[in-house]
């Protein structure tokens, strides 16, 4: 094994991954005292406070040790780090460092055990580790990508889609102790945002707080008293004149905004430039009410849909006739029907009712309503966006929205921040440089 000296090229997190895998020389080890050292569990990675890796258990001489590890380049890092006056590592078993430069005693005046793997490490695993840091390709390791085995890439992708699915379980679990638990209103705002696209997502988002899905599920059964308040809170009612449609909507509007004591958006507030007409607010917004019109109970319809198809169907949507003319109040034109669209009904699939249905299954216990969430993102097609063209032209080319959202996850969480030895596929291709 060639061994790499050089402190000025190694970092801490390097080391981490090495005392992780055990991927150094462990033969015949000691303590920088000069004690035999025999690693029998390297604890669990900790990437929050406290000590690198805790609850491990190591031999020293004929004692069997068992508390924390802690990683540093250097020993000198203890103090520099003020860790000899922070209680949380006086279960510090073993100091782990690249270079031993100088002892440590905890408070007690008790000797730190260290172990210094200066000499341990192979010069050809931390080259490898060094091309993938210092790569300037769209992902580090895009040119060593396709020596990956399917096995390691499919695993990983797996992974990368049920971490995915529980970051946005963090967003709904919040919005539901915001809400009160109420999963009426929490898919309601999530399905809106997602609704406004990119360019309006925000503004799409700011109406549905502030208008409850409460007061929309009342009037349900009214077209005119749906869309007035949609549209009435959104600020974009022409406030004079206008033709009859528009004088009824107002009309209601300003009878509704009273008995509920709305305070709506600005027409400001609203972007409709350098977009499609048919993505134009308005018309998003006819769609909504569409879709809440058709389907006041959508969450708990969603929710029982066993199919794919019976998903997909909810989403079948038209707006009223006016917006088979318009694409925005005054403005007629060409009849087109206004339905959602393909894509749009994939997208609000995938990033609102799939998250739903995971968050769902996993707080009431129900594991079928979690599979039945993978299943359905397995059977959609996958995303075409600037991500996943990237991907494409490094050789992965995915084959459901299940393996576009995991290369999203993949992309934006690790590749990004070059956390390769945090990724499956990265650490695969240090084991086999």
């Amino acid at each position: 094994m060639n061994k790499l000296t050089k402190l000025n090229v190694m970092n801490e997190d390097f080391l981490q991954y090495l005392w992780k895998t055990r991927c150094f020389d462990h033969h015949f080890l000691m303590t920088t005292e000069g004690e035999s050292l025999e690693i029998i569990r390297q604890g669990m990675h900790n990437r929050d406070s406290g000590p690198d890796f805790f609850n491990a258990r190591i031999r020293i001489g004929e004692t069997v040790w068992a508390g924390n590890v802690e990683v540093h380049l250097r020993a000198s890092d203890w103090k520099r780090h003020r860790h000899d006056d922070d209680d949380a590592y006086n279960n510090v078993i073993l100091h782990v460092v690249y270079e031993s430069d100088e002892p440590l005693r905890r408070k007690t005046g008790e000797l730190v055990p260290a172990l210094e793997l200066q000499g341990r490490i192979d010069t050809k695993l931390y080259d490898q580790y060094l091309r993938l840091q210092q790569s300037r390709s769209w992902i580090p390791c895009e040119k060593q990508l396709k020596t990956v085995d399917s096995l390691t890439m499919t695993g990983w992708l797996g992974r990368m889609m049920v971490e995915r699915l529980e970051q946005r379980s963090d967003a709904i679990l919040q919005s539901l102790y915001l809400n009160k638990n109420n999963w009426d209103e929490s898919f309601y705002r999530h399905l809106a945002r997602y609704f406004g696209m990119k360019v309006n997502a925000d503004p799409f988002e700011w109406l549905a707080s502030s208008l409850p899905y409460k007061i929309l599920a009342k009037h349900a059964g009214q077209v005119n008293q749906v869309e007035a308040l949609l549209f009435g809170q959104a600020g974009l009612l022409p406030e004079k004149e206008g033709d009859e449609y528009v004088c009824r909507l107002r009309k209601e509007y300003n009878f509704l905004k009273k008995k509920y004591q709305l305070n709506g958006l600005q027409r400001e507030q609203w972007k409709f430039m350098r977009m499609r007409p048919v993505n134009f607010p308005t018309v998003r917004l006819a769609q909504l009410a569409a879709l809440i019109l058709n389907n006041p109970r959508l969450f708990r319809s969603c929710m029982e849909a066993e199919t794919l198809e019976e998903l997909q169907q909810l989403f079948q949507v038209k707006p009223s006739p006016y917006w088979h003319y318009h694409y925005r109040f005054g403005m007629p034109g060409d009849r087109r029907t206004k339905s959602l669209g393909h894509l749009s009904v994939r997208t609000l699939l995938i990033n609102t009712v799939a998250p739903f249905l995971f968050v769902y299954g996993r707080r009431n216990g129900d594991d079928r309503y979690c599979e039945r969430a993978l299943d359905f993102l397995t059977r959609l097609e996958a995303e075409d966006n600037t991500i996943i063209q990237g991907w494409k032209q490094a050789g992965l080319v995915p084959g459901s929205a299940f393996e576009s959202q995991a290369l999203l996850q993949l992309k934006k969480q690790y590749c990004d921040y070059r956390r390769c030895l945090d990724c499956g596929i990265g650490c695969r291709l240090l084991k086999i440089s």
